[in-house]
């Protein structure tokens, strides 16, 4: 096998890592939003675990955040949480900082 040959096969497996590694930050961040915004919608724990997975879900329905920012703002509003979509947009750096730490700190 060649060097170059060797240097394709890094490259492609770093590629696979990070973008493996940017699913589960995003897989994280979205449970951690749909933590948060159950915790203002005053939902039960069970409750609150099962909306975490819905806000998951949601961020397969097209490509990039959109989705789960409408998700987020059509249920808060309709809970009668006062919240806009700056506050949403916020949160989803916040967690998406907080999502990828934890990640980090369990690889140790």
């Amino acid at each position: 096998m060649t060097t170059f040959d060797d240097r394709e096969k890094g490259f492609e497996a770093k590629f696979a890592h990070d973008e493996e590694m940017q699913f589960r930050i995003l897989a994280r961040r979205n449970r951690l939003l749909g933590a948060w915004a159950a915790k203002l919608m005053g939902l039960s724990e069970a409750e609150a675990d099962a909306y975490a997975k819905d806000v998951i879900r949601a961020e397969f329905e097209e490509a990039g955040d959109e989705d789960v920012v409408r998700k987020l703002l059509g249920d808060l509003t309709s809970a009668g949480v006062e919240c806009d979509e700056t506050r949403i947009r916020e949160a989803l750096a916040h967690k998406t900082v907080e999502a990828r730490r934890q990640l980090i700190e369990a690889k140790g």
